[in-house]
């Protein structure tokens, strides 16, 4: 079992706890090194973060897929602690989101997050998201779990519905 697999089934399995944990964001190599040593379960790359040290702009889907899939490269080299990767909206269509979860899952990541938000994306913390029919989240939701080869490699929903649509669509979604 590969060094990935082992961060993959240890992150599988601390979810299977069901209990709350902290997941420290990291954007850049040196909040991964320290984030590793402090002995949390758990590490996030945040898209936000990666963005904003990268190119000194916000997350406006300006990053690629391979500019994002060569930093979650970079994190899996260096970090023991499993970690989930920002993959926006998985960069485009459903083949998009094939491609997305197969290159994080093979670049190191433990889990991928695959927001909702209309292309082009907004950062999360900006307002005006808009954000697909839910039905249409199912279905990249369907296709990442197909798409990965490690069943402990985890997809993690987001939704950006409860600023545009309000509470009961953001509920309805999660």
């Amino acid at each position: 079992m590969s060094i990935f697999a082992q961060k993959r089934a240890r992150l599988a399995a601390r979810f299977r706890q069901n209990e709350l944990f902290v997941a420290p964001g990291i954007f850049e190599m040196i909040s991964a090194k320290i984030a590793d040593r402090l002995g949390f379960d758990c590490l996030y790359m945040t898209g936000y973060g990666v963005v904003a040290s990268y190119l000194g702009l916000p997350d406006a889907g300006l990053a690629t897929y391979s500019d994002m899939v060569g930093r979650v490269a970079q994190f899996a080299q260096v970090t023991e602690t499993p970690f989930i990767a920002d993959g926006d909206t998985g960069y485009g269509g459903l083949l998009n989101v094939q491609h997305t979860v197969r290159g994080y899952e093979a670049a190191g990541a433990c889990a991928i997050q695959i927001e909702d938000q209309e292309f082009p994306k907004k950062c999360g913390h900006m307002l005006g998201r808009r954000v697909i029919p839910a039905e249409d989240m199912v279905a990249k939701l369907r296709v990442a779990a197909e798409s990965r080869t490690d069943p402990n490699f985890l997809i993690v929903a987001r939704t950006d519905a409860r600023t545009t649509n309000g509470l009961d669509d953001a509920l309805r979604r999660g």
